[in-house]
């Protein structure tokens, strides 16, 4: 049985992946605003997200499997959204470098026909060497860090950044691949 997929984002990171593997999909950006719904609980926060992008678009919708993602950077427990401006990056590239930090991606499937809904989290744990100054500032002016948590994005310049990965890199780019597979094709059971 075959459904059609919508990806619920505007990232062109989780885009490229659905491509990469083949699906063809419509994409309709979900309208919800990211914000912390759950303070202190990341996991929650990034699930509950993906859920209601997810549900943003399946509102209009007939049939269809929808897909929400949230993905967050975790530092010191601390939750490292897209940074607000170079200062922003500069901060979060700095509380980075030299340390392993946490990769969340919050995935939400929903069948519109049935209502049927799947979510969980992804975690990939993600290593940083240690970084020069410098090097964290001509890394900013590229330009690359803006509109990425944590201020990085894995598959750009800042892979010279990663020592080591343990779990989905995938995910760290913004969708845990293997996972959404083995759960769409659940679904569409």
């Amino acid at each position: 049985m075959y459904k059609k997929i919508i990806l619920a984002s505007a990232s062109p990171r989780r885009r490229r992946l659905l491509k990469q593997i083949g699906f063809e999909f419509e994409v309709i950006p979900s309208k919800i605003k990211e914000y912390n719904i759950y303070p202190g609980y990341p996991y929650a926060n990034a699930e509950g997200l993906a859920l209601l992008k997810a549900q943003d678009v399946a509102v209009n919708m007939d049939d269809g499997i929808i897909i929400g993602a949230d993905t967050q950077v975790l530092s010191d427990e601390e939750a490292l959204g897209k940074p607000e401006d170079e200062a922003d990056a500069f901060r979060m590239l700095s509380k980075l470098e030299g340390k392993t930090h946490t990769v969340i991606t919050g995935v939400a499937l929903m069948d519109a026909a049935t209502d049927q809904i799947e979510t969980w989290v992804e975690e990939t744990l993600v290593k940083f060497r240690s970084l020069e100054e410098n090097e964290i500032r001509s890394y900013i002016a590229t330009g690359e860090p803006m509109g990425k948590a944590g201020a990085y994005g894995i598959q750009g310049r800042a892979a010279a950044f990663v020592n080591r990965i343990e779990g989905c890199y995938f995910n760290v780019v913004g969708l845990p691949l293997s996972s959404l597979v083995q759960k769409i094709r659940k679904l569409m059971e």
